[in-house]
């Protein structure tokens, strides 16, 4: 059985708290409904960088929704701060999820302005990390979401290094590739990522892109969108508003 019989046909149902890391496809497979089909679906995510504080819920709930390692610098998503000074020069910083140190964090001389570029796991059409993995264990889903198949991975780090967003990392403990899922667990029970659910200004907006009606077809419609390192020709499904030139 492939994975797309897989993902389709088996259908276990789990509880709300469930929290998932590399998984095999059988263990994805065990996160579908019974009503679920991933080919009647296709994911991706807006965000609004005009409405985006960095308060750095997004952070903290996708590492509590994911069980993501504690230890610093291991992120699913993250916030990255821009600062642009009067004299043209241009700082970037992940923000913190200690408040104390965030707060301090936005005190900056000579600044001209600031803005906060939230980045996680582009979910691409042509994903670079699926082309270079030697065993397989990167895979795309029939509805869009680039997912590890945590029993195949060897370590190689192939996928960490061809990622060209930065958004994997070897996990410290299973020692198996590890990224945003857009927390596939939830979204294939008609729920929305742990990091859209908990943003207090909605500056993520999630939705199915098979759907006109979704809040993503909305959100395509009504802005004039951007992706990260166009160029590339990856075709991410993680679109910006209001996005800077400055950001790459």
């Amino acid at each position: 059985m492939d994975r797309r019989d897989f993902l389709k046909n088996i259908c276990l149902f789990i509880s709300s708290g469930a929290v998932v890391g590399g998984l095999s496809p059988d263990a994805w497979a065990k996160l579908i409904h019974k009503d679920y089909d991933p080919a009647k679906h296709y994911y991706g995510m807006g965000i609004d960088i005009d409405k985006c504080i960095g308060c750095g819920r997004c952070m903290q709930a996708c590492k509590t929704e994911n069980d993501v390692p504690g230890v610093p610098y291991f992120f699913r998503t993250w916030v990255e701060r821009y600062v642009i000074k009067t004299d043209k020069s241009v700082t970037v910083k992940t923000i913190s999820t200690n408040l104390e140190e965030l707060a301090d964090s936005f005190v900056e001389k000579d600044m001209l302005r600031s803005f906060f570029v939230p980045k996680l796991c582009n979910q691409c059409d042509h994903p670079p990390c699926v082309q270079v993995c030697p065993v397989g264990a990167t895979f795309k889903t029939d509805d869009g979401v680039i997912l590890v198949d945590g029993k195949r991975c060897i370590g190689c780090r192939y996928c960490i290094q061809a990622c060209p967003y930065g958004a994997r990392y070897l996990h410290p403990e299973t020692r198996v590739a590890d990224k945003c899922t857009f927390c596939y667990h939830r979204l294939v029970r008609g729920l929305l990522p742990a990091c859209v659910e908990v943003c207090p200004k909605q500056a993520r907006v999630f939705g199915d892109m098979k759907s006109i009606a979704s809040p993503l077809g909305r959100f395509i419609r009504m802005n004039k969108l951007h992706v990260l390192k166009p160029s590339l020709n990856t075709d991410p499904k993680v679109y910006y508003a209001n996005l800077d030139g400055e950001v790459n």
